[in-house]
């Protein structure tokens, strides 16, 4: 369920700001294994229109200065010489860039509009209680884009923007401020969940987190589970966002919760479910980083705006 689309936000109440040709700061996160699809994305960035860019390309485990074909002048690369994970890895680029607002994009998505940005930007400086936005996700050659795309409980139409809780993290624009007020992803999930993370950690700053259905980025359909350790890690990461973020008392009824859901969807899948149950253990043993729980406030407006951080 997606309550109603704009609950009252107790922190942003400044009036619209005019962005004139606002500059975005761009981390584009990539491991080199998709040379033609980042040399897409990356173009799909600098043909904005608008606004203007300051694009870093952070190299996961891969030097992008070793690109083929070489990045366009103008773009910035770092080398991280080993595979940090996704979150910290888009992390890692935000401090190289600087604009009003920060867009995240995977190597394998791109924008077909040259007017994206621009808009996102418009709509975040017209409604300042917007501190994410996560736009609708299409694949470019027209196949069904999955479900899973569309942050709500109640999918509805793909066109419908709303308030989320939870978001796709290939194409995120946020301004720079809610962004740093964050705390940023979570650096030591390395795959999975951080989009819960952030989203809800932009609940807490007073600003809302956003669907913006209008807004179309391109990313081709592909099974999620191609990843290694992905059980593993959607299970011991489950239980860390809720050791990290939510208050004592719901840290058991909100894993609880997902414990119970994983068995339904998994009982036909033996294998999958102890390896997710490997993954829940270690979510208890290992330690999750930085514990920063969420106001009872925060709890309050996610709850009246649909989705209370239990489920």
């Amino acid at each position: 369920m997606s309550g109603p689309d704009l609950p009252a936000a107790p922190g942003p109440a400044a009036p619209p700001t005019v962005w004139t040709q606002p500059r975005v700061g761009v981390v584009v996160l990539t491991m080199g294994t998709r040379p033609d699809d980042l040399a897409r994305g990356i173009r799909s960035i600098l043909d904005q229109q608008g606004v203007i860019t300051d694009v870093v390309c952070v190299g996961n485990g891969w030097d992008p200065a070793t690109a083929e074909p070489p990045l366009p002048a103008g773009v910035k690369t770092l080398h991280l010489p080993e595979n940090l994970g996704i979150p910290a890895g888009r992390n890692r680029g935000v401090p190289l860039v600087s604009g009003e607002a920060v867009f995240f994009l995977d190597d394998d998505a791109f924008l077909p509009s040259e007017r994206f940005l621009a808009d996102g930007c418009r709509m975040l400086a017209e409604r300042p209680e917007l501190g994410l936005i996560q736009p609708r996700v299409v694949d470019p050659t027209g196949l069904v884009s999955p479900r899973r795309w569309i942050p709500r409980i109640r999918k509805g139409d793909a066109t419908h923007s709303s308030n989320v809780f939870s978001c796709w993290e290939g194409a995120v624009l946020m301004p720079r401020a809610v962004f740093d007020a964050t705390g940023g992803w979570a650096d030591p999930f390395f795959y999975a969940h951080e989009g819960i993370e952030l989203a809800w950690r932009v609940w807490e700053t007073g600003h809302v987190a956003w669907y913006a259905g209008e807004l179309e980025a391109a990313h081709p359909v592909i099974d999620p589970a191609r990843h290694a350790y992905y059980y593993r890690l959607n299970a011991r990461n489950r239980v860390w966002l809720a050791r990290r973020n939510l208050p004592a008392v719901l840290v058991p009824l909100y894993v609880g919760a997902w414990t119970g859901i994983q068995v339904l969807r998994w009982a036909r899948d033996p294998a999958a479910l102890r390896a997710w149950f490997g993954g829940w253990r270690a979510g208890w043993r290992e330690n999750p980083g930085v514990r920063r729980p969420l106001s009872w406030r925060t709890v309050w407006r996610m709850t009246i705006a649909g989705r209370p951080p239990v489920v």
